[in-house]
């Protein structure tokens, strides 16, 4: 079992300790845990919460009867939709459709930086399948849209992604959360990080991954790997970034943190002989066999100051998210667990589930991601830490996938990788965050919100079957570690973090803690037992 999950640590006068020295939180949050996962739209996965089929031989889901709305599919969306009725999408003119189980594994969609904001058409959210849509391999069994750009308008509903609507009913989640801007992966990685996708440098082997940021800087909009990483691809585009991200910020502060990746331990040899770099896991879902450690998704790997290019193996579990350790804050998902349970749970933790785990359509699937996911929420809430943990579950980008709401232009670019509002244009111009070097005072490239995603907080301070609509993005995450753990301290710089609210209106911290806990079945989702 790999997965990426973030945890913080935090709590109201309470000490996180990291080399002996001590940091005070500003809310009961001692442990955050970050698990993120890949390429979902917010519709993708919620768009008809609360309401599931409940066909034959799928879990069922049933909501609370007090459950409230989300700003999903409406009736009109679902049967009238602009997509279906423009003629520019071709074969691929469909209304959104309802995916099954047996359907888990799918397509990847296209997710590049410029074709999301052809599909958003200035707003009218209309080109989806022209701009983004792939179909499936063509099957003698699979009907019209699976195998055309239709695709790109399934969404799954509570009895597939069944873990995530349950935690939803227990816990708290968002239906106004977004990207810090469009693209794929890798930007969504950094922005969670550090907020900046802007200051690339040491560009290696092209350029076709990033956009002219101004001022001769250049801004990541793709998805090259880090340069150094023994596991990148040597002849493919490599990039580093400069400026910093919020593991400097706790270092400074001597908080302890660590980023967790499945397959970063290059000593393990899997089940299936392969090694190293070459560690790869079989999906029970798919049956695709998938490397389970993929560099571009290690966000920390691009800045030499938190990077660990070589892998290198953390001194004992007891050293693990404690600074001056070998391995640098980065380290394999394994050592997540071992961490916890040696009784040393960093106070801010981000978790990366292996390949076949992670979520990405194309070689994952929302069955195994849940598998996942579901472990780590039942293996958290066995540690005696559980009562001062938060997980929050984040996504890296959408994939392409449908999602009827437009996001709100909080920084505006005009390059020519921008087509949100015509041609080289993302907004007016008027709203502007600058470069990693202060000097550009409008950075390009960094056209955003982007798509909105799935969001949700597990957590005995979550408040209970909530939906936020207060408007977060992926620094939100950034912005309430800053807050919780560094008085509020900004990476500054131009990063999202100065602009962009924290996720504190899920929780609920003038109540006492929930002592109840929610224990899942990993392969269905459902609950196998609430305490």
């Amino acid at each position: 079992m790999r997965k990426f999950t973030l945890f913080v640590t935090a709590m109201a006068g309470i000490a996180a300790i990291g080399l002996g020295q001590e940091s005070t939180t500003a809310t009961r949050i001692k442990h955050l845990v970050v698990i993120f996962p890949e390429n979902i739209s917010f519709d993708h996965y919620f768009g008809t919460y609360p309401h599931a089929e409940n066909p034959a031989n799928e879990p069922r889901f049933m909501a609370r009867p007090d459950t409230p709305l989300v700003n999903g599919l409406s009736a009109a969306l679902l049967t009238h939709n602009a997509n279906a009725s423009n003629p520019e999408n071709g074969e691929g003119a469909v209304n959104p459709f309802r995916l099954d189980r047996s359907q888990a594994a799918t397509a990847d969609q296209d997710h590049a930086y410029t074709a999301e904001q052809m599909a958003f058409h200035a707003g009218l959210m209309d080109l989806f399948p022209k701009s983004v849509g792939k179909g499936n391999p063509p099957k003698m069994d699979s009907p019209s849209p699976l195998n055309t750009t239709g695709l790109t308008m399934g969404y799954f509903d509570g009895n597939t992604v069944t873990a995530l609507w349950n935690y939803a009913q227990r816990f708290a989640m968002s239906d106004n959360s977004y990207g810090s801007t469009f693209g794929p992966s890798t930007p969504g990685a950094i922005n969670l990080v550090s907020g900046q996708t802007n200051g690339v440098v040491d560009i290696r082997n092209g350029k076709g991954g990033v956009a002219d940021g101004g001022n001769g800087s250049f801004t990541l909009i793709s998805d090259p790997d880090p340069v150094g990483d023994v596991c990148s691809v040597p002849t493919g585009m490599l990039v580093s970034m400069a400026g910093n991200n919020i593991g400097n910020l706790l270092n400074d502060a001597h908080v302890t943190w660590g980023w967790f990746s499945g397959g970063f331990d290059l000593d393990i040899t899997n089940e299936n002989g392969t090694t190293k770099c070459a560690r790869s896991s079989k999906s029970p879902v798919s049956g695709k066999v998938v490397k389970d450690y993929i560099p571009h998704h290690e966000p920390f790997q691009y800045y030499p100051s938190t990077a660990n290019p070589t892998h290198v193996r953390p001194t004992s579990a007891k050293s693990i998210g404690h600074a001056g350790d070998a391995a640098n804050h980065q380290y394999d998902i394994h050592d997540f667990f071992d961490a916890v349970k040696a009784g040393n749970f960093p106070a801010v933790s981000f978790l990366k589930a292996p390949g076949y785990q992670d979520g990405h359509a194309g070689y994952s699937n929302p069955l195994d991601e849940q598998t996942f996911e579901v472990q780590v929420i039942n293996f958290l809430q066995g540690a005696p830490e559980w009562r001062d943990t938060a997980v929050v579950i984040a996504y890296d980008d959408s994939d392409g996938w449908y999602d009827h709401q437009m996001s709100p232009i909080v920084n505006q670019s005009s390059g020519n990788t921008d087509a949100l509002t015509g041609p080289n244009s993302c907004g007016d111009g008027r709203s502007a965050l600058s470069g990693v070097d202060a000097s550009n005072a409008h950075a390009q490239g960094r056209c955003g919100f982007g798509p909105r995603l799935p969001m949700l907080v597990i957590s005995p301070w979550a408040k209970v079957n909530f939906v936020d609509h207060s408007l977060t993005n992926q620094a939100s995450v950034i912005t309430f570690i800053e807050d919780n753990w560094l008085h509020g301290k900004r990476l500054g710089k131009g990063s999202f973090d100065g602009i962009s609210n924290s996720i504190t209106g899920m929780f609920d911290f003038r109540s006492a803690p929930r002592t109840g806990k929610l224990i899942l079945d990993e392969k269905t989702g459902e609950a196998r037992s609430t305490h």
